[in-house]
Order: structure tokens, then sequence, then C-alpha cells
């Protein structure tokens, strides 16, 4: 799969909660692909985070690529899909 076709995907939790839409990737010095780089919903930073967003500056985090459904259900035509729920993607979630 290439970046340019998750770019601006929506990412979606276990039970359909919206969390955001990818804007980035993060690459560690090994080349590896760690984390994406997300922009949250303003309903995803409120409910998740506790943080009420900026209209000018959106809340971005990176999301770790564990968090992932594993295999082709992870990557769709919705978007890219979530194996944890709404409760535990804070554990996921660093600031970006």
């Amino acid at each position: 799969m290439k970046f340019s076709e998750i770019l601006n995907k929506n990412v979606t939790g276990s039970k359909g909660f919206l969390i955001g839409k990818v804007k980035d990737i993060v690459i560690d010095e090994e080349w590896k692909v760690t984390h994406l780089d997300i922009e949250l919903t303003k309903e995803a930073s409120e409910e998740i985070l506790g943080v009420k967003p900026n209209i000018l500056s959106p809340t971005r985090n990176t999301l770790s690529l564990s968090a992932l459904k594993k295999g082709d259900a992870c990557c769709t035509e919705d978007g890219i899909n979530l194996n944890i729920t709404k409760g535990q993607a804070a554990i996921y979630l660093r600031p970006a």
C-alpha cells in the first residue's frame, strides 16, 4: 500500500467511533513506519483526551500501528480500521 492511498483516510475504532483522519506517517531511525499522524475529530479530542480543540489548529496525535486491525481488515475503501475501542484509544495516542 502506498502512503498516498491512506492520506486523509478516516480512522475508525472497533465500535465504529470516528477518531480522525490520517495526515502523515512517522518513520523511525531504521526506516520503519511506527505511527500514523492523526488529525482528531472534535468528538475524539473531547471524549478520548478531554481536550477542547482549537478551530484554527485541530488536535493532532500520533497513533501506534499496534492499534490497527491485522491484514486486509486494517485498510479498506472506507479507511483505516482499529482493533481498539474508544476507551482504549488514549493508550495508543501520543502528542504529535
